[in-house]
């Protein structure tokens, strides 16, 4: 019998979701039929069968993470991919150590906990078994020492509050990229509104918004850039490939529309739609979403007008687009009712500044307004 890990499923991910299994535990599978489907960084991908086979069990459950190179499925026949074998340790954390001998310790102080608090090794195992975090319990017992009450109290209060739910697939990938990007980017927003007085039944805003980001990356083409904060350069683009932010259940996902210059007006809402459907229906595809050049988030069909939107490495701007609402403003000298779009543009200020980001912005509006 042989185990089979799961392989990196792509730049070095280090984990992966079960989303399903195509196979049950007993079933006979062909060489590289699909084994089963996994959930990575915004996108699901099948897992081939490495040998033509016989499944004697399955390792992981639909809805569990599985670290890149752990156990995934174990085969009844022998086979020999080197990149799949290690060694058995007997655990997870590897070979499980015993002893009869009985040890004493005073109670240790909680690295983290605000009061510096003390806590034996007998309520420690208490707060092990009840998943309660010792940094955040307050000690009422002598000399500052947390007792089994404070860790029962602690337990109780996170049952009100409800079980921890672990991030998983996109949202924990989201989590993890968030993170990162607000300890790297040197992030400024600018803001201003389009007022729009052609506004008609016929007015696509998403398409128009398009040609417009088009037009002003061709006034200000730094913000079409890729940085590279380890090299600390950036390269400029000559074409503009759009990411559409896109709020699902799962999280957010950036699709990208190639080369928007070179397309009609028709052919970006044809490629807009199609790209909705497909996110939607989760058959995006990695590559699909990899090397926008600058991106789009049209968070104003929801509510809000301004927002700090977060840049997607490596391009260096992202325009965030407000609520459309009805406002008077002069129209030739006239007071008239015409639409104001509110729009936020944030940039890297590391590969722009502050100069090149307003004549973008400006650039945009004058392309929105006539």
């Amino acid at each position: 019998m042989s185990i089979f890990n799961l392989p990196d499923l792509g730049e070095g991910l280090p984990d992966a979701e079960v989303v399903r299994w195509y196979v049950k535990e007993g079933d006979s599978i062909e060489l590289d039929a699909p084994l089963v489907a996994m959930e990575t960084a915004k996108a699901t991908v099948d897992v081939p069968a490495p040998i033509k086979g016989t499944i004697k069990k399955l390792l992981a459950a639909p809805g569990e993470l599985v670290a890149t190179g752990a156990p995934l499925v174990e085969f009844l026949e022998e086979f020999s991919i080197k990149s799949h074998k290690r060694e058995d340790t007997g655990t997870v954390a590897g070979k499980l150590q015993t002893s009869d001998t009985v040890i004493t310790k005073q109670a240790a102080t909680i690295q983290g906990n605000q009061n510096a608090a003390k806590i034996t090794p007998a309520v420690r195992a208490l707060a092990q078994r009840l998943q309660v975090d010792l940094t955040h319990v307050t000690a009422t017992g002598p000399n500052n020492t947390i007792t089994s009450k404070d860790v029962e109290q602690a337990a109780q209060n996170l049952n009100v509050a409800g079980e921890l739910e672990l991030l998983k697939g996109v949202r924990r990938t989201m989590a993890q990229a968030m993170q990162q990007i607000h300890a790297e980017i040197v992030r400024v927003t600018i803001v201003d509104d389009a007022i729009i007085t052609n506004f008609d039944a016929n007015y696509d805003i998403s398409v128009k918004l398009m040609q417009a980001i088009v037009h002003a990356c061709k006034i200000e083409p730094n913000l079409n850039a890729w940085y590279d904060g380890h090299a600390m350069g950036r390269r400029i683009l000559s074409q503009v490939d759009l990411g559409i932010a896109m709020d699902t259940a799962d999280g957010l996902f950036v699709p990208i529309i190639r080369d928007v210059a070179s397309k009609t007006a028709n052919v970006l809402r044809n490629e807009l739609d199609n790209l909705k459907l497909e996110v939607a229906n989760r058959t995006i595809k990695p590559e699909a979403m990899r090397g926008s050049s600058f991106v789009l988030s049209n968070f104003g069909k929801f509510a809000g007008r301004y927002a700090d939107p977060i840049i997607v490495p490596p391009s260096v701007a992202i325009l965030g687009v407000g609520k459309l609402r009805d406002t008077v403003a002069p129209v030739n000298g006239v007071m008239a009712i015409v639409k104001l779009l509110p729009l936020s543009l944030s940039f890297d200020h590391r590969a722009c500044t502050g100069g090149e980001a307003s004549r973008f912005l400006g650039a945009l509006l004058d392309f929105m307004q006539n």
